[in-house]
């Protein structure tokens, strides 16, 4: 087999700058002797979000019922507006871990053009957090529909009014 060292150094000088670090040193903060980020570097995103990431800007909806569970519910991201994000936060009256599927979605019962969200479960809240786009036009009469579904693959429904703009 013949090598050519000219070859060989043309195809591998172009993966050299993909080993190269990413972060420069002009992007606003510093990174100790290790190069490796600080804790303050996330400082400003841990006080948007809280320290463990969970919105803490939510507003109570109250209970609701969903089979023979009383369900209580909180809206984040503000007011629901047509095209525009909402948060459904879901308290479970039991501790599973995570181990529930929660959905939900904003519009009718039957999810006629809406986009059902999957819950993210927030150990630090005992609750499931589901993120959702309400749908552009908002169909009347508008609500939050949820869906629990337990791991021995029982569901129940439920639902409630969400706030709007």
């Amino acid at each position: 087999m013949q090598r050519h060292p000219a070859l060989t150094s043309l195809l591998l000088t172009p993966l050299l700058f993909l080993a190269l670090p990413a972060c420069s040193d002009d992007h606003g903060h510093e990174h100790p002797a290790d190069e490796s980020p600080t804790d303050a570097d996330h400082h400003d995103e841990d006080a948007a979000h809280g320290a463990d990431g969970h919105e803490h800007n939510e507003e109570s909806l109250g209970t609701s019922t969903a089979g023979d569970m009383t369900i209580e519910l909180a809206q984040g991201h503000g007011h629901v507006v047509p095209g525009g994000e909402s948060q459904l936060v879901v308290k479970l009256p039991y501790n599973d871990q995570g181990a529930t599927a929660v959905r939900a979605w904003l519009g009718t019962e039957d999810r006629t053009q809406s986009f059902v969200g999957l819950g993210e479960y927030a150990p630090s809240h005992d609750d499931y957090d589901v993120h959702v786009t309400a749908p552009d036009p908002l169909p009347s009469p508008l609500m939050w529909w949820y869906e629990i579904e337990a791991p021995d693959g029982t569901k129940v429904l439920g639902s409630a009014a969400p706030l709007v703009e």
